[in-house]
């Protein structure tokens, strides 16, 4: 019974905790095109000075969810070796 349990629990953890990635990257993703709309809206203003920002410039850049996938699987597939069968 404590087995079923943990396993439960385990699954109910794993299911969140990918809930959670996905969410973080939508999340990620929307904060990414407002500041690409803000500095667009900058651009087109006549009375706003035109400046160059590197951060604005990095920040509009959207991560990859798959990128960040396969970067999560590679650092915990170290973890899983360490495991004792």
């Amino acid at each position: 019974m404590v087995l079923i349990k943990q396993n439960r629990l385990d699954k109910l953890a794993e299911q969140r905790a990918h809930l959670d990635l996905k969410v973080t990257l939508l999340t990620e993703q929307k904060v990414a095109k407002l500041i690409d709309l803000l500095e667009e809206l900058r651009r087109d203003l006549p009375n706003v000075r035109n400046r160059h920002d590197p951060e604005a410039i990095a920040l509009k850049q959207s991560m990859n969810p798959d990128l960040v996938l396969a970067a999560l699987d590679e650092c915990s597939e170290p973890a899983n070796r360490s495991e004792p069968a």
